[in-house]
């Protein structure tokens, strides 16, 4: 045989072998459809119900699945019928004809025996007139023409004709106790035109016209943002505050920019600040990542993340970010603060400087490294825009002792269209607050039940909103009100987390108080001008332990939603049901309203 037939045979033999090795000996089977399911005890569980497998030729191999469950439960053809309350984990599995087995997992809830189920509690929307405008009095020149009343949530000013001056408009709050302080107004407004504002504080004890400051000229816009007056007092005294909205011409050259006619001017809260006293920053530690320690990173829910120290900074860096079911807890950069002990009700800062290289939005924190959440003594936000520095600070009073804590950022959230991301971390700074300066703030917000108040005040209306702004975080504006038997909740401002625009009920005096030995379902019909998402808590009072923990999807048409609790209590108890709207999605969207048709709660108690 010649060297040329010698090859050719060669290659005819190792086709022929080829021919005989199947072509997806390497390929695993599937398994679909596996879920967690829950079931009343004593009733008949099909753990195949919606369940298939196949080969990778796409053979069905749905009548070879096995099913083993711990605790044990018998199975035949799938089925079977728990007695014993409880939660069961199950584990799929099937196997091909190359002997390749696949597995996968649930669990499976068994509730107690329970009776019909029963409403419980159905909260009413009917319209409630909103009637405290926190002594902020609209006065109209009779060269203009507006209307100025409370609506929708907010102090909402239909202005036809600004009339000749700035004054021919104008909300004005009289009698404004001042004393040796500094003080800070913020008006957060917008308007359906852009348009001019002045933001007067006048001396009320003066012989003639005199103020303690003023904002002149400032820009009003389409999106909700703050018009912002500062302003010092030496001794005691009282000042009128003035929100002129009247015809402005800021440059007599140009008449043509001036207050438009035929527009709307919205208010949704006044925030005012009393600041006391003197303070002084006092480093207890300063970071140094020449050491090539420091930062410390963690990932979890898919996710994947590292630290390298380059010189004084450290470089944090995400290769991906979670998978579905992770959250903004699922990668955490844990800043050290060796030597620091933190001691409840104590005031300290830090500050530090963040670079990320496609933006990022998350949490700041200050806690345990060890204990978390349980042990926090501080809560802030996390907006860095990309490729840009950006100083994170914040000063606050201990919510907890800590002897182990950190600064520890969460940033599980992908900003959008990355992949992974890199963050430079440098000029870290933490130390104790020292002296006697105290910051009272008040928000006087325009609607029914809030924020921040007691809702013992409002037993029928148990909501309020909670907004990042309320804590002087960046982002996060929105009221409530109801009508024609419907609640909504606007957000004009979205924060990039989800505690940035929460709907509260059952917060403060008046808890939702559900009883012991029974299961709870909430219904919930909604809809929303814009399509978003949430995540729906209903969380016990004093601590974080969700017994329903789940996410809606809304859409511009109605939709039922319910969710249903899957252990009971031994005693009565508080809770709180929080819709948690913050994403970076959100913070880009714009303008939104929640209506809300219907929440009702049922009740099943156990036999």
């Amino acid at each position: 045989m010649t060297k040329l037939s010698k090859i050719f045979a060669l290659l005819l033999a190792v086709c022929m072998l080829a021919a005989h090795i199947p072509a997806f000996a390497d390929a695993e089977p599937t398994l679909e459809g596996v879920h967690d399911q829950s079931v009343m005890a004593g009733t008949e569980f099909d753990a195949l119900a919606g369940v298939t497998a196949s080969d990778a030729e796409g053979a069905d191999l749905t009548g070879l699945i096995m099913i083993e469950s711990m605790p044990d439960l018998n199975f035949r053809n799938g089925k079977a019928t728990p007695e014993n309350p409880g939660d069961y984990e199950l584990v799929y599995s099937v196997t091909d004809k190359n002997g390749v087995t696949v597995e996968d997992y649930a669990t499976l809830t068994v509730t107690k025996k329970t009776g019909e189920e029963v409403v419980y509690k159905t909260f009413d929307f009917s319209t409630v007139e909103v009637t405290d405008n926190h002594g902020w009095e609209a006065k109209i020149g009779e060269a203009a023409q507006a209307t100025a009343t409370l609506k929708n949530g907010a102090y909402v000013i239909e202005i036809q004709n600004p009339g000749n001056g700035d004054g021919d408009v104008q909300l004005a709050k009289a009698g404004f106790p001042v004393k040796a302080a500094d003080y800070r107004v913020r008006v957060w407004v917008k308007s359906t035109k852009p348009t001019y504002a002045h933001l007067l504080a006048r001396n009320e004890n003066a012989e003639g016209w005199e103020t303690f400051g003023g904002v002149f000229n400032a820009v009003i816009g389409e999106a909700v943002a703050p018009v912002e007056l500062t302003f010092s007092c030496g001794g005691e005294g009282s000042a009128e505050l003035l929100f002129n909205l009247g015809k402005i011409t800021p440059n007599p050259d140009n008449a043509a920019d001036t207050t438009p006619e035929d527009f709307t001017v919205t208010i949704d809260k006044i925030e005012l600040y009393e600041i006391s006293g003197e303070e002084h920053e006092v480093p207890v530690y300063t970071a140094g990542f020449d050491q090539g320690a420091g930062v410390v990173a963690a990932a979890g829910d898919g996710a994947a993340a590292s630290v390298a120290f380059e010189g004084d900074k450290a470089v944090f860096t995400i290769d991906n970010y979670p998978g579905e079911g992770g959250g903004v807890w699922s990668v955490k950069a844990d800043i050290s603060l060796p030597g620091v002990t933190i001691v409840k009700g104590e005031k300290y800062y830090y500050t530090f400087t963040v670079n990320a290289q496609n933006g990022q939005a998350g949490e700041v924190l200050v806690e345990s490294a060890a204990r978390g959440w349980e042990s926090r003594a501080n809560f802030n936000g996390l907006s860095a825009a990309p490729g840009e520095d950006t100083v994170v600070s914040a000063v606050f009073t201990a919510e907890a002792d800590i002897d182990d804590p950190v600064i520890r950022m969460q940033i599980g959230n992908a900003p959008e269209g990355a992949a992974g991301n890199k963050l430079t971390i440098s000029n870290v700074t933490f130390g104790k607050m020292e002296g006697d300066k105290e910051t009272r703030k008040t928000i006087e917000a325009f609607m029914p039940f809030g924020p921040n108040t007691a809702n013992k005040e409002n037993p029928a209306y148990p909501w309020q909103t909670f907004n990042g702004t309320d804590e002087d975080n960046e982002r996060g504006v929105g009221t409530i009100w109801t009508d024609g038997g419907s609640f909504f909740y606007r957000i004009d401002n979205g924060g990039t987390v989800d505690w940035h625009n929460k709907l509260i009920c059952g917060f403060g005096g008046n808890p939702l108080t559900l009883e012991p030995d029974s299961y709870y379902t909430i219904e919930i019909t909604a809809r929303a001008t814009k399509p978003v998402t949430c995540g729906f808590f209903l969380n016990p009072m004093g601590g974080w332990d969700p017994r329903v923990s789940e996410g809606m999807s809304l859409t511009e048409e109605f939709q039922t939603f319910r969710f249903t609790t899957t252990d009971t209590l031994i005693m009565s108890m508080d809770f709180e049901m929080l819709f948690q709207f913050g994403s970076q999605d959100l913070a880009n969207m714009g303008e939104v309203t929640v209506e809300f048709q219907n929440v009702t709660i049922y009740q099943q108690s156990v036999l």
